[in-house]
């Protein structure tokens, strides 16, 4: 009986311990959400002041945001495709190859994580001076953002690679399968998971850093940067209006990414026996 208590009071501590973790975490979006409702007096929007929608009806009524969101939209999606791409080559070739230099390959793509994003931003920015870059704008953010970006995802995939099965890519071969029809139906399909993980995981970064692209945008405004200059002068409800937008859409596709991993997952259970790739064999 005593065990029994002491186990339920660890579970109880538990669970009280990791819901105050998750009030932490969520607290100042909470605070996002609210404010988005504001309707303040005056330019500043620090303090409430009473509920109105008309921060919602006209979400970018405020000069200069719109094309702030619009540059962080596109410098996030083009550095995620090509930092997701080049990413997982990256992890395919580190974990399926030998090759010369694979072990220092493996610790430099840790060294953008452990170092300070404001040396990062310095050092590109000394970089692009030095070979001569025409301008700082738009190509030295998506350059830096890919840069930083790629290690998230060659880590997050090659995690996703360690526990690969390679007897499927070589059951797909015995059939007739080529190289590249392998990767296509076997080996992509799987690893998928991991890659869309780690392209959302890219694309969070890439929208919301700041400190790498002050030092490397030049006159290019996006939109964390708008959020800084706005916060010297006024926060005008509008960019909490726009910052619960983006969080809504992040977690509207975490979700569809779970849901399609539990079906994926269910359908696995109800037909473990069937193959997952369907293809003709060779001719003889």
């Amino acid at each position: 009986m005593t065990a029994a208590i002491r186990k339920r009071g660890a579970d109880w501590l538990l669970n009280g311990y990791a819901a105050l973790a998750l009030i932490y975490l969520l607290l100042p979006i909470a605070v996002i959400i609210v404010f988005s409702f504001n309707n303040p007096v005056g330019r500043f929007n620090f303090i409430w002041q009473e509920f109105s929608f008309d921060a919602w009806k006209h979400p970018f009524a405020v000069p200069g945001v719109g094309d702030a969101l619009k540059n962080s939209l596109q410098i996030a999606a083009f550095s995620t495709l090509i930092a997701t791409a080049l990413g997982t080559l990256t992890a395919l070739a580190l974990v399926r190859y030998e090759f010369r230099f694979r072990g220092p390959v493996n610790f430099f793509i840790f060294i953008p994580l452990a170092t300070p994003e404001v040396v990062l931003g310095a050092a590109l920015l000394s970089q692009f001076l030095n070979w001569g870059a025409p301008q700082l704008g738009f190509a030295t953010i998506l350059i830096a953002h890919v840069m930083f970006n790629l290690s998230f995802v060659v880590i997050t995939v090659r995690s996703r690679l360690i526990g690969f099965d390679r007897s499927l890519e070589e059951a797909a071969q015995d059939l007739g399968a080529t190289p590249w029809e392998t990767f296509r139906l076997v080996t992509l399909p799987l690893i998928m998971p991991g890659v869309v993980s780690a392209g959302l995981l890219a694309f969070a970064l890439s929208i919301d850093d700041f400190v790498i692209t002050y030092f490397n945008n030049g006159s290019t405004i996006t939109f964390p940067l708008f959020i800084w200059g706005a916060a010297r002068v006024a926060v005008p409800p509008q960019i909490y209006v726009i910052a619960t937008m983006i969080f809504l859409f992040t977690v509207a596709m975490m979700l569809i990414t779970v849901w399609q991993q539990r079906r994926a997952e269910k359908l696995a259970a109800v037909r473990p026996d069937e193959p997952e790739l369907a293809l003709e064999p060779a001719p003889a």
